[in-house]
């Protein structure tokens, strides 16, 4: 039986393991899918199990999806792109490749809010994790800018450099700023890209009262199902959406990269995450 996992710390609450599980039982694929939490160090060993053929495939959540890539044999052009690794593959030449499936996760899952990011000014909070995902999705949806805050502020700096020397290279587009952490410039879309609200009790301590209405709310978290920032835009009088159709879009993506089988989107599937 072939052994899928997803990988992070923490991992605990991770629901890969429910989507992919229901996806493998009704396709009638023997396999199972499982979560590990793993620390850097594990990280050589997991990519040996995976050469060995003991684990078929893996998932790569916070903090790893840039440190896996030194272990990997080659990346596709998106997680080239991006340095950010979301799914693992072993092809049958042996070679172990590394995929980003997020990017067109939070692509079709802001599709599917029928939210329209051209020409928008996005305010993006954090900058690990799938937060180069985001703003490379965004940057293909033509958004008007991109404003990066981070409680580390080189960090956020870092990815304006990454991204602005990427983009200026491909058509001048040189529009991604940063801010220090606590101020709120004006925006149209706020994305929360931290941790913050994985834990109920946890907030952000930024001031949006004075942002006015009309703005889109996202969070990349989707459990729980509304954070404390949801909670404020919605309070607000504001769109509101939570990472669940991300989280989906993206599972779906890598099912069919490691099975060769799109899976049903179906309303089973949602009340999943529920």
């Amino acid at each position: 039986m072939n052994k899928y996992l997803v990988i992070g710390n923490p991992i605990e609450h991770s629901l890969s393991p429910l989507i992919h599980n229901y996806w493998i039982k009704k396709n009638n694929i023997k396999a199972i899918y499982d979560k590990k939490k793993l620390n850097r160090d594990d990280l050589k060993n997991l990519i040996i199990k995976i050469r060995e053929k003991n684990i078929s495939g893996v998932n790569v959540t916070v903090p790893f999806k840039k440190d896996i890539i030194p272990y990997l044999d080659k990346l596709t052009s998106d997680a080239e792109t991006t340095q950010s690794v979301n799914t693992i593959l072993l092809t049958n030449d042996s070679k172990v490749i590394g995929h980003n499936t997020d990017i067109s996760g939070f692509e079709n899952a802001i599709k599917d809010a029928k939210y329209f990011p051209s020409g928008k000014k996005i305010l993006i909070l954090g900058s690990g994790g799938v937060v180069p995902s985001i703003i490379f999705a965004l940057y293909k949806m033509k958004v008007s800018s991109i404003t990066l805050t981070n409680r580390t502020k080189t960090k956020a700096e870092y990815l304006q450099n990454f991204f602005n020397d990427i983009t200026v290279k491909n058509d001048g587009w040189n529009k991604i700023k940063v801010v220090d952490w606590g101020e709120v410039p004006e925006f149209d879309m706020i994305i929360n890209a931290t941790s913050l609200g994985l834990n109920n009790n946890d907030n952000l301590d930024l001031d949006l009262s004075k942002i006015g209405k009309n703005k889109f709310f996202y969070d990349v978290i989707y459990n729980p199902k509304e954070t404390n920032f949801l909670k404020k835009g919605k309070d607000l009088g504001n769109k509101t959406e939570n990472g669940k159709n991300m989280f989906i879009f993206q599972a779906a993506e890598a099912f069919k990269i490691w099975h060769d089988i799109k899976p049903d989107i179906d309303k089973e599937v949602r009340k999943l995450l529920d």
